[in-house]
């Protein structure tokens, strides 16, 4: 299947593999050092299969460069006979023009004609020769027909029917069953499997298999990641095909070794005929293959897998064969792509649909209902855990995300887009500078999805444990290398402790579904909140315009009424004083109308001081309470006098209000517990002020008067509401402590009372510190 590396090594190895995963190949490599493996230059080699033969040519010029150290034997030239000459020696000017025309400076896929051996080739019959570009060089590869060509028929309607039920399959499942069994048809290899990558870079899994009678399978099987090294990864996809048709193959060098050009050996790597690493085929004889051929499988331009054949003899395949097996690879390739992306296509729709149902459950306040339903929540990407972090308040479910987690997801995104996905499946992997996190392996999430919702950091986050690594590998794992015939030699390893140990502190990968559907979640919930925040946009410019009128109407009724009830009461009074011989029924009447008027007229006046407060601007600065309480006693002194209460005072401090409107609180409040002091002595009232919730001041006014019932409690800031007759405790139009309360929520505090009838009352309020407008009042 490929080659092994160690854990050691430098350059391209310690780039590759994480720290976590050398340390893996560390515990079970037995000290033997394979990290030679990954520094090796498999593409430069300087050498070719000997059953065919290879010349480099300068197509400027004609000259052979490099020359294989068998043309002798093929030509009957040598090959340091051969450089610096034409090649026009040992193939026709014809076949020449035609490779020449055949291949171009920027296009390295090889092409392929018959030619038959020259005069003087110690070869008889057809050669079969291949041509491509490499660094400037025109590259020429013969090899010897040995066997008679398929049957052009035959073949063609094979490779048709292959094809055809190629693109009859329905799932990838199906795709790579058919391809290993139509494969294994068209070359006669006795095992065919197909290999796929669990990442580009990561372990792969036997798939699908097709093998003779008793050979082992291999169904299931995983190899890890270091036996297909990145070299080995990167020719994969630059060449789709790969053969070697004997492994205990003698290697046939280059002359010169080392181009004077480059000082390296000519590049192979489309090169058929390219020797093969030492290596790797110690791994091949140690699992009992003489031949094998191996197919790429590229998906979007990466390595998706392998069709990986093998033979228990050697296995020369002819162009024809190779060109059908690599047209076939490319198909399999685009099949897998079409069903992937339809099957793709099929999970977007359904998570899409899915989202949607999740996002229906989220209406009618965000935080509060993803509090209620987080399980669908997290069930939406088949998570253990879900968080929302959305100003300020985090709600969470499942498996829990540490606290310094959450403040570096904040972070991250923060600097992402609203509605981008950020993910990974190893978090403890995530370097500082992506995440500002370093949380110890172990504890918390292994996998985290996050769609930011906002550019202030906001996001939804879903995260998932480390997954279980119940993985069947191809050999015994108390046996990564197996002593032989030649030797310590290389097996394809299987170790599961190699797999658990590079495997710890991941979780199952994020798919694409699973990033749409978190993008279609964020677009749904963006949607909704943008549809909650046209609503309540829409509801107070309502409310401010009902809010105007009604502010108008109390005005212009206060004022025009005003007129009326002082003529009526003038008319009384004149009555009275001027009219001579009524009798009593009709002079009460006379009084009863001028009270009543002189009433109306008080209660106009308390409405159109209400009215005013709701229009009217604040000056909001700091003041000292102190100083505001003293003032304030100026005016209800005579009235707490009267009722004999005497005045306490409390800390006090420094406040942030407007000072009149303070005023105006205190006064209404020393008055308002004056009115309601209780029978006998020791009658008191007290102002404080202390620090309450996120810093507020709390201003306090307690009393020891007669209380207020439980069921009367909020009746007292209604507008007009007293709670006792107008002539009863001082009378009164019932306005006072609704214009208190007014005022307070006019700078954005709130207002609340604690009362025991018979024991007192405490009137509590807050100011709203400097979130009150600042505008100048008029």
């Amino acid at each position: 299947m490929g080659i092994r590396t160690g854990s050691e090594g430098g350059g391209v190895a310690d780039r590759w593999l994480s720290e976590r995963a050398w340390a893996a190949e560390a515990a079970v490599s037995d000290g033997f050092d394979l990290s030679e493996c990954v520094r090796e230059p498999i593409h430069l080699l300087g050498g070719i299969q000997s059953y065919g033969s290879l010349l480099a040519v300068d197509p400027a010029t004609g000259l052979v460069e490099v020359a294989a150290q068998n043309t002798g034997v093929m030509f009957g030239v040598e090959a340091a006979s051969l450089v610096g000459g034409p090649v026009t020696r040992v193939l026709p000017a014809a076949h020449y023009d035609e490779a020449v025309r055949g291949t171009s400076a920027d296009d390295e896929v090889p092409v392929a004609f018959p030619v038959v051996a020259g005069q003087g080739w110690p070869t008889d019959g057809q050669v079969d020769v291949s041509a491509h570009r490499r660094d400037g060089l025109l590259v020429l590869e013969f090899e010897p027909r040995t066997g008679h060509a398929p049957g052009f028929s035959t073949f063609y309607q094979g490779i048709r029917r292959a094809l055809a039920r190629l693109r009859g399959a329905g799932t990838v499942a199906d795709c790579c069953r058919i391809a290993a069994r139509e494969m294994r048809a068209l070359t006669g290899f006795d095992r065919v499997v197909v290999y796929r990558f669990d990442e580009e870079d990561g372990p792969g899994e036997v798939v699908a298999e097709d093998v003779t009678p008793g050979w082992e399978p291999w169904l299931g099987l995983w190899f890890p990641a270091t036996d297909i090294p990145p070299q080995a990864r990167r020719l994969y996809r630059e060449n789709w095909i790969r053969v070697i048709c004997d492994v205990e193959d003698a290697t046939v060098g280059l002359h010169p070794p080392v181009r004077a050009a480059t000082g390296a050996p000519l590049d192979l790597s489309q090169a058929a005929l390219r020797t093969v690493s030492g290596f790797h085929l110690e791994y091949l004889r140690n699992i009992g293959v003489r031949s094998s051929m191996s197919v790429s499988v590229l998906r979007e331009g990466r390595l998706w897998g392998l069709i990986a054949c093998h033979g228990a003899d050697p296995v020369r395949l002819p162009p024809e064969v190779r060109s059908a097996c690599e047209m076939f690879g490319t198909a399999f390739s685009l099949q897998l792509a079409l069903i992937e992306e339809r099957e793709r296509a099929d999970a977007l729709s359904e998570s899409g649909r899915r989202a949607a149902s999740v996002a229906r459950l989220l209406e009618h306040g965000l935080e509060d209902r993803f509090a209620e339903h987080v399980r669908p929540v997290a069930d939406l990407l088949r998570a253990d855990g879900v968080l929302l972090s959305r100003g300020g308040r985090i709600v969470a479910g499942g498996t829990g995300f540490p606290e310094d987690l959450v403040r570096a997801l904040g972070g991250r995104a923060a600097a992402l887009t609203p509605g981008a996905v950020w993910a990974t499946d190893r978090l403890a992997e995530v370097p500082a500078g992506e995440l500002a996190w370093d949380g110890p392996q172990g504890e918390g999430p292994a996998g985290v999805l996050m769609v930011a919702l906002s550019r202030s950091g906001d996001f939804l986050a879903w995260s998932r444990g480390e997954r279980p690594a119940p993985r069947q590998w191809a050999a015994d794992p108390a046996t990564p290398l197996r002593v032989g015939p030649r030797g310590e030699r290389l097996t394809p390893r299987g170790s599961s402790a190699v797999f658990r140990a590079t495997m710890r502190g991941r979780s199952l990968p994020w798919s694409a579904r699973d990033e749409a559907a978190a993008r279609e979640l964020w677009r749904l919930l963006t949607e909704l909140v943008l549809r909650q925040a046209d609503a309540v946009s829409a509801l107070n410019d309502e409310l401010r315009t009902t809010n105007l009128d009604l502010d108008s109407f109390a005005h212009v009724a206060a004022h025009d009424l005003k007129e009326p009830l002082r003529g009526i009461s003038n008319a009384a009074t004149f009555a009275i004083e001027d009219a001579t011989g009524l009798d009593d029924t009709t002079l009460r009447r006379l009084h009863t109308m001028r009270r009543l008027a002189d009433r109306m007229d008080s209660l106009l006046n308390s409405l159109l001081h209400f009215a005013r407060l709701g229009r009217a601007g604040l000056r909001v600065e700091e003041v000292d309470l102190g100083g505001v309480l003293d003032a304030a006693v100026e005016v209800a002194g005579p009235r707490l006098e009267e009722e004999r209460v005497t005045l306490r005072r409390g800390p006090l401090g420094r406040v942030t209000a407007d000072p009149d409107r303070l005023h105006e609180i205190l006064v209404n409040l020393l008055v308002n517990a004056a009115k309601y002091a209780r029978d006998g002595a020791d009658r008191w009232v007290e102002v404080s002020a202390g620090p309450g919730e996120a810093g507020e001041t709390v201003i306090v006014v307690r009393d020891n008067g007669i209380g207020i019932a439980p069921e009367q409690q909020q009746e007292v800031f209604e507008l007009f509401r007293r709670l006792h007759g107008s002539t009863e405790r001082g009378g009164g139009t019932g306005v006072g402590l609704a214009v208190v309360k007014r005022i307070v929520e006019r700078h954005g505090g709130r207002m609340w009372l604690e009362s025991t009838p018979g024991r007192g009352t405490a009137f509590s309020f807050t100011l709203g510190g400097t979130a009150a407008s600042s505008r100048p009042r008029p």
